[in-house]
């Protein structure tokens, strides 16, 4: 498998910031780390025994 180089690193930095415009990549950055935070805290949760975390309101009428 080819590895990237510094030419296309830079050549994909250069479109996301063209796509993305140079204020908006600290809240895309963000956003990715609270995801990635939350798939490994979910992960982590799901260990106890396979029963979901928040569990559904019943209706007993």
């Amino acid at each position: 498998m080819p590895q990237l180089g510094f030419q296309e690193l830079f050549l994909i930095l250069l479109i996301v910031i063209v796509l993305f415009g140079a204020t908006r990549l600290p809240q895309l950055g963000r956003g990715l780390g609270e995801g990635i935070r939350n798939f490994k805290r979910g992960l982590k949760s799901g260990d106890d025994g396979g029963e979901p975390a928040v569990e559904a309101p019943r209706d007993d009428s």
